[in-house]
C-alpha cells in the first residue's frame, strides 16, 4: 500500500470511534506496530492532534489541536454536508455566503458518483414564515451554546423593541440557558430567570451577550420534560401542553377541497359538494373566530358557545370599525 493511501486509511479509522489500541490499527491496515507509529507521526506533523493511550494495549486517540486540518467524510457524510449547506440560506444566522463557498470548495473535490447524487438532491429552499426573520449573529449563537454546555448562568442585555430608531433596552438579564432551539427561520433560547424565578424564551437575534458569564448552576427539568414540546406550547399560547387553548368546531359553507390546503393543523370532514366541517384552535376565541372568517363564506358553529360569543364580538367590533 503507497503511503499516502495508508495515512488516508489510518486517519479515516481514528475518526470512527475515540480510542485505537496499536494492535488492532496495525491489522486493520495489515502493516507492523513499527509503521504505525511511523504513520502517526506523519500525521502529527501534518497537523492532527493525535495522543497516545496508555494501557495493557497501547492505542491512539485523534483529539482536538489548534488549527482544523484536512477531514474525511464518507460518502453519505459528504452528501448531508451539501444538503446542509444547501439549506443554509433558511437558518436566519446570517452565513449565506460563506456556506456556498463552503460548498463550492466540497463540490469541486467530489467524485463524479457523488456530484451525480448532489445533483439529483438539488432544491430551492423557501421559508414557510410570512415574516421576514431578524438575522442572529453566529458569535452570538456560540456565546449562547457555550455557557448551555458549560452550565453557566449567562448574562446579556435584551432589546424588547424593533426599530433602530426606537429600541427598548431592559436592564442586564440573568438566566440559567437550557437550551438553544431554532423555529421558522428564528432562534431562541429557553432559559430560567432567575430574576423572575420562571421559564422565559428569548429571541436570539435580540440578545447581545456580556462578559464574562456568571456561576455555574445544576440544570432544572424542562417542563413536560421535552423542550420542543414545551416550546411549542408557549407558542401555542400554552403553559406547558402542546394544544391550543381555545378549541373549537364549524361549518364551512365552502367545499373540502377549497379549505383543505389552508388549515395546518386543523381537520376537515367533507359534508358534501359544497360544504364541510373545520375544527381547528388558537390562542384566542376572537383569533379563532377570525381564522374561520379568512375562507370568506357563510359559517354555522358547531360550538362551543365561547367561539359563538367571539363572533359576535367580531362583528361589533367591525360594525364600529366601518362606521368610523
Amino acid at each position: 500500500m503507497a503511503t499516502t493511501t495508508r495515512l488516508l486509511n489510518l486517519l479515516s479509522l481514528l475518526q470512527t470511534r475515540r480510542d485505537w489500541p496499536g494492535a488492532l490499527l496495525a491489522e486493520r491496515l495489515d502493516i507492523s506496530h513499527r509503521t504505525v507509529r511511523r504513520d502517526i507521526d506523519r500525521l502529527r506533523e501534518m497537523g492532527y492532534s493525535i495522543a497516545a493511550t496508555m494501557g495493557p494495549d497501547g492505542g491512539y486517540r485523534l483529539d482536538a489541536g489548534s488549527e482544523l486540518p484536512p477531514l474525511l467524510f464518507d460518502d453519505d457524510q459528504v452528501i448531508a454536508l451539501a444538503v446542509a449547506l444547501q439549506a443554509a440560506t433558511l437558518t436566519g444566522v446570517g452565513i449565506e455566503e460563506d456556506a456556498v463557498r463552503a460548498l463550492t470548495t466540497v463540490r469541486q473535490v467530489m467524485p463524479s458518483r457523488l456530484r451525480h447524487r448532489l445533483d439529483a438532491l438539488t432544491f430551492t429552499t423557501i421559508s414557510t414564515d410570512s415574516s421576514d426573520a431578524d438575522s442572529v449573529s453566529p458569535e452570538v449563537l456560540v456565546a449562547i451554546s457555550a455557557a448551555v454546555r458549560a452550565r453557566e448562568v449567562l448574562r446579556f442585555d435584551y432589546s424588547n423593541g424593533r426599530s433602530t430608531d426606537n429600541i427598548e433596552i431592559t436592564p442586564p438579564r440573568r438566566v440559567e440557558p437550557h437550551h438553544l432551539v431554532t423555529s421558522k427561520r428564528r432562534w431562541y433560547l429557553v432559559a430560567w430567570d432567575l430574576e423572575r424565578d420562571d421559564w422565559r424564551i428569548f429571541r436570539a437575534d435580540r440578545i447581545t451577550p456580556r462578559t464574562p458569564n456568571g456561576p455555574r448552576f445544576t440544570p432544572k427539568g424542562i417542563p413536560g420534560g421535552d423542550v420542543s414540546e414545551y416550546v411549542a406550547a408557549r407558542f401555542k399560547g400554552s403553559e406547558h401542553i402542546n394544544k391550543w387553548p381555545c378549541h373549537g368546531k364549524v361549518v364551512l359553507h365552502r367545499p373540502a377541497s377549497y379549505v383543505l390546503p389552508f388549515v395546518e393543523d386543523g381537520a376537515v370532514e367533507d359534508l358534501g359538494p359544497d360544504q364541510c366541517s373545520l375544527e381547528a384552535g388558537s390562542w384566542s376565541w376572537a383569533a379563532l373566530a377570525a381564522s374561520f372568517n379568512r375562507f370568506d363564506t357563510d359559517i354555522d358553529v358547531v360550538g362551543p358557545a365561547e367561539l359563538t360569543h367571539a363572533f359576535a364580538q367580531l362583528a361589533a367590533r367591525n360594525a364600529a370599525t366601518a362606521a368610523s
